[in-house]
Order: structure tokens, then C-alpha cells, then sequence
């Protein structure tokens, strides 16, 4: 079997890796690497998962001077020497992190640069100097514009997950930077897919690129280590369905994919309450705290991802064992990239879909599409023998491992605190205070006028009793308003006797 030593990768960087176990290429990488280290620019044409970021990135290294060289002292001081653009700040970090792994030997200054995060951290890297830059288009384009950012003496370019990237509005983007760097640099383009934008940017920006497909092309490029099972599923059973997969044999990470940000949140919520360790990762959340999730899902702290398509790009985590489409994806292409969280590297993966019935048309595309043999997903509840028997899950298991929380009634709170015997006479004893004084008492003159209950009633008696005789008045003075004519005097000639 071939090793990267074989293959003229540099010692230091072999040591680094080795110390990682990474000692054999795999394919991508193995066809790659004789034709990148050469400084020829390429097309790189694999699924995802297969270890494309050591195709470009052993060579982006191998071909940066190290500050160990002599050479290094004559490069512009500080300038980036190699630049990577990614579609997604997960992406971005996690090629970073490759990235740094191999280099680690070398010495060479990685730096991650991505909107969301503060501008003057990566600002003060920049100025002090950095060799490999990885970054986002937007926020690349920002810190050139703030002329932070000297792209003018990169060597290699490369674009990854260039399709994702168009799909993303980025293309204009892609052109800025582009421009920004040297026409003699190198250009390495990786993408699962070759549309027709791909294609007339290879041939606008790169000089006689060769073309590697290291396995068969994308239409139907499920991972083969990957067992995929489709379900019809209601929607208000599939928590309890993931619960109980979640209990199922040979379980290790598991990342849940949703249609929407609310629902990612809502779905992780759900997982926690149920028991599960889970933890969202979705737009909405602030930088830090997506970093945050990703790396607790690294660390084995969080077991379960419940993630958005913008995230999956990113989730490159070993021992991936279950991926969950809490949703149909919306096409063939969004559902391979999400199953591709899990098979990867050689290993073996469970993708499961559960399908809504609102959603069967859609599936039925993504199935013709793909070849697969799931055309008529099987009515599936959390209790059905075939679904348990698929997923390995013992006889008797429950979707919660822990007891729901307690729901909290205020009423009922309230009852047995002022009331007689708590529920509804707490609300009563509530009311009461309100219903003693909810008459009709208003001030006309500097005199009082009451409704509904007698002046005795209502009126606190007094010393003199003037109180107490305010009541009829009061009433005479009400009937008035509403007579009219010869009733109107009759009323003024008994108020005029009674005074």
C-alpha cells in the first residue's frame, strides 16, 4: 500500500501526520498529490468525505517556504503565501485545522478568517504576519477592501466546495478574489459537481487544469459504506423514533438534519428534554456558540448534532455513526452532502430519512435521481416491527430516557396560596377582592355615586351618617338622567322634599 512518504510529501509534514495515525493515502489524495506538488493547476471532482483537504492542503504547505528556510527572510514580510476559500465558517475551520495539523512540523502561521466573528482579532494576525490564510467570501473581500489583506504574492489559490459556494451567491465574490491574486499563482478547485458556472470559471482562471475524478461521478455518489433507510414518518412521532434510534446498537455521534432554523432548535430542545445530550447548530446563533457546538460534538460532550444544511459542509467529525433528515431534503444534491456526514474515511454510517406525506412527491424526484431502490417509502411509527428490527433497536425501549419536566400551572400555585382548596377556587380567591369592589363608583360634583349594591353596602358609615344618605341622592340623580318631560320635574320636586 502506498504512504505518503512514497508519494514525495515532505518528512515533516509524514511526522505530523503520523503522529495522527495518517500514514496511507486515499484515493483523491493518492491521485492528487503527484500532479499538486508539481504547481499544476487542477480540477478535483470527488465526493464529499473522501479526504480532499489533504489533496490541496499537503501540497499548499509543501510549497510555502517555511520560516525554517533560508528563503524566508526574502519573502515580503507577513504577506500570505497561500490562500483557501470555503462556503462556510465550519468548513473554513475545519480546513484550518487540517491545515494546521500538517504544518505543525513546518512552522508555517495558519489564520481563519469568516464573518460573524470580531474584525480586530484577525486584523492584528494579518498585520502580524501569516503564511496560510483560510477564509469566507464575504469576509475575505471585507478586509482586502480595508487593504488588510495583501493577496498579491499568493502562489496557490484553491477554491473548495466551489458548487456549494456558487449556490451561495458567491460567484462575484470568487471573481474579486481571484483578481486580487497573481496570474502566475496556482489554482486548485475542488467540487462534488461540475455545472456549467464551475466549468466556464475553470476555463476563465485556470491555465490547462487536469481533470481528477477519483470516483464515479456525483449523480449517484452515495457513500457505498453507508446503509440508508427511508421511512414515511408523521411528524409528531418522529422525535420518538429518533429517541429510540438513539438507543439503538452501535450508537456513537449522530448529526439530525432540519429544514429550518426554528425547527433545529426546536428539535434539539425536544432531544434534551427527552434525556439526550443534544446541542442546535443553526444560523441564528452567534459565532462563538456555533464554535462552541462543534466542538463539544468533537469532544464526545454533546452525542447529538441537530444542524441546518448551511452547517453541513462543515461537520467534518470523525465517528459520525447515524445521520438523521428530520426532513425530505430538497433535492438529490442536499441529500447526498447530508448522508456524507457519516461513512467517511473508509468507515461505515446509518443515514436514515423520515419522509412527511407531504413530501413523498419531492423524495420520489430524489430517488429517480439517485438510482435508489426507495421509491415507496413503508408507513413507519416508532412502535413498527420492521423499523426496530432495521435499526437494532431491543424490544421494549422508550424515546425518553428521562422523566418530562414538570409543567408549571399558576393557577392551581395560586389556589394554595389564597384559596380554599387549590385548581379552580384559586382563581376564585383571586377574584374575589375584584368582585367586592367592582362597583360602578364614580364622582360627580365632589359626590359619590354608586351602582349595583346599597348605600350601606357600599359606603363605609361615617360618624354623622352624611354617607349613608348619600346613596339615595345618588339614585334620584341617576333615574334623572334617564326620564325626561314631567318625570324629570316630579324628580326635582321629591329631591327638593327630601333635601
Amino acid at each position: 500500500m502506498t504512504t505518503f512518504r512514497e508519494l514525495g510529501v515532505h518528512p515533516e509534514i509524514c511526522d505530523a501526520l503520523e503522529r495522527k495515525d495518517i500514514t496511507t493515502p486515499f484515493a483523491i489524495q493518492e491521485m492528487t498529490l503527484s500532479v499538486a506538488l508539481l504547481g499544476t493547476d487542477l480540477i478535483g471532482q470527488a465526493r464529499t468525505g473522501t479526504g480532499k483537504t489533504l489533496a490541496f492542503g499537503i501540497p499548499l504547505i509543501q510549497r510555502s517556504v517555511s520560516p525554517k528556510d533560508p528563503d524566508y527572510a526574502e519573502l515580503p514580510a507577513g504577506k500570505p503565501q497561500a490562500l483557501v476559500v470555503a462556503p462556510t465558517r465550519e468548513l473554513a475551520l475545519q480546513v484550518s485545522g487540517d491545515l494546521a495539523l500538517a504544518s505543525a512540523d513546518r512552522g508555517l502561521r495558519v489564520l481563519t478568517v469568516y464573518g460573524g466573528a470580531g474584525y480586530e482579532p484577525q486584523i492584528e494576525a494579518l498585520e502580524a504576519g501569516v503564511d496560510i490564510v483560510v477564509g469566507t467570501p464575504g469576509r475575505l473581500i471585507d478586509l482586502a477592501n480595508r487593504r488588510v489583506l495583501d493577496l498579491s504574492h499568493v502562489h496557490a489559490l484553491v477554491l473548495d466546495e466551489a458548487d456549494e459556494m456558487l449556490d451561495l451567491g458567491f460567484l462575484e465574490d470568487i471573481q474579486r478574489l481571484i483578481r486580487l491574486t497573481p496570474e502566475t499563482r496556482q489554482t486548485m478547485l475542488f467540487s462534488a459537481t461540475m455545472p456549467g458556472p464551475i466549468v466556464a470559471l475553470a476555463r476563465t482562471y485556470m491555465r490547462h487544469p487536469m481533470n481528477i475524478r477519483a470516483e464515479s461521478s456525483y449523480e449517484n455518489a452515495t457513500v457505498p459504506t453507508t446503509a440508508q433507510f427511508v421511512y414515511q414518518a408523521h411528524d409528531l412521532d418522529k422525535p420518538e423514533m429518533i429517541g429510540r434510534i438513539l438507543q439503538a446498537e452501535d450508537v456513537d455521534k449522530v448529526v439530525v438534519f432540519a429544514r429550518t432554523k426554528r425547527q433545529a432548535q426546536r428539535v434539539a430542545d425536544d432531544l434534551a428534554d427527552r434525556g439526550f445530550p443534544a446541542a442546535p447548530l443553526h444560523g441564528d446563533m452567534a459565532q462563538p456558540a456555533r464554535e462552541k457546538a462543534m466542538q463539544r460534538f468533537r469532544d464526545g460532550k454533546v452525542q447529538i448534532l441537530v444542524a441546518t444544511d448551511v452547517a453541513a459542509r462543515g461537520i467534518d467529525v470523525t465517528g459520525v455513526s447515524h445521520v438523521i433528515n428530520y426532513t425530505t431534503p430538497d433535492d438529490e444534491k442536499t441529500y447526498v452532502h447530508r448522508i456524507g456526514r457519516t461513512g467517511r474515511a473508509g468507515a461505515s454510517g446509518i443515514a436514515v430519512t423520515l419522509v412527511d406525506w407531504a413530501d413523498i412527491h419531492k423524495w420520489k424526484m430524489i430517488n429517480k435521481a439517485l438510482d435508489l431502490p426507495f421509491d415507496e417509502p413503508v408507513e413507519t411509527y416508532s412502535s413498527s416491527e420492521h423499523f426496530l428490527h432495521e435499526m437494532g433497536i431491543p424490544k421494549g425501549t422508550k424515546g425518553r430516557i428521562k422523566a418530562a419536566a414538570p409543567v408549571e400551572r399558576k393557577p392551581r400555585e395560586a389556589g394554595r396560596d389564597g384559596g380554599r382548596d387549590g385548581g379552580r377556587d384559586g382563581e376564585r380567591s383571586e377574584r374575589a377582592p375584584r368582585s367586592r369592589n367592582r362597583n360602578r363608583t364614580r364622582s360627580r360634583g365632589g359626590e359619590v355615586v354608586q351602582g349595583g349594591e346599597s348605600a350601606a353596602e357600599s359606603t363605609a358609615p361615617s360618624g354623622d351618617g352624611s354617607e349613608g344618605e348619600a346613596a339615595p341622592a345618588s339614585r334620584n340623580r341617576r333615574r334623572r338622567r334617564r326620564s325626561s318631560g314631567s318625570r324629570t320635574a316630579e324628580s326635582n320636586a321629591a329631591t327638593a322634599s327630601e333635601s
